[in-house]
This record gives structure tokens, C-alpha cells and sequence, in this order.
């Protein structure tokens, strides 16, 4: 049981748009109502996809930059922080925190594409001797 955990857990990290897609799934089939569940589905799989740029980081480059990922959200957080200040002069944490999540599912969804996009290309390259 636990041997399957993790596989399935590994799978989701590896692969976070099936967990977009099955947190979406199992979410709108419970509640019927679509907006809340794919806000749910971001807001879950916005994990998976940091961990999964963090892994294809380490897999292309072969070096971990865990470190500057969690500077990145940090700083994203801060600036998010000041620009809601800017604007409402009272900041308002369950919205800051909201928006502050939805723009790392942004960034780090456009990471994972990228990244895919590029180590797949690398991997065919390299397998072709051109690299």
C-alpha cells in the first residue's frame, strides 16, 4: 500500500496536469459546480507543478535551485503584498494569499511547458549526436 502511495504520488509530481485534471474530475463530479472546482484544481496542483520544475531543473541541468524557487515566491509574495497595499491601503490576507498562489500556478505552469518543451528537444538532440 505505501509502495503505491508513493508511485502514485511520484506519478502527480512527475505529471502535474493530470493532477489539474483529476482534482477537476473528482471535484466537479462531488460538487457540480465548475468555477469552484477548477479554482480548487489550480490551487492543489500549483504544488505539484513547483515540485515538477524543481525535478526537471534537476534532471536537465543536473543541479537543484530549490533555494531560488522558494526566493521566487517569496518575492512574488512581497510584491504582491506592496501592489495590493498600493491599491486597497489595507490588505486584505485571504485575497493576498489567493492571488499570490494563482500567479505561482502561472509562473511555474509556463516553467513546466517550457522546461518539457526543452528537454524533450535536448533529450533528441543528444540522441541524435548533435549535442
Amino acid at each position: 500500500m505505501l509502495n503505491l502511495t508513493s508511485q502514485l504520488i511520484s506519478f502527480l509530481v512527475v505529471f502535474p496536469i493530470f493532477t489539474l485534471f483529476i482534482v477537476f474530475v473528482i471535484s466537479k463530479s462531488l460538487t457540480k459546480k465548475q468555477r469552484f472546482s477548477v479554482h480548487l484544481a489550480l490551487d492543489i496542483s500549483t504544488f505539484f507543478f513547483i515540485l515538477s520544475v524543481h525535478f526537471l531543473i534537476r534532471s536537465i541541468w543536473n543541479t537543484s535551485l530549490l533555494l531560488y524557487i522558494v526566493i521566487f515566491i517569496l518575492l512574488i509574495g512581497m510584491l504582491f503584498v506592496i501592489i495590493h497595499w498600493k491599491w486597497k491601503e489595507e490588505i486584505e490576507y485571504k485575497k493576498v494569499f489567493k492571488g499570490i498562489w494563482r500567479v505561482t500556478f502561472l509562473c511555474f505552469f509556463t516553467l513546466y511547458v517550457v522546461l518539457v518543451i526543452y528537454g524533450l528537444v535536448l533529450s533528441i538532440l543528444k540522441a541524435m549526436g548533435t549535442v
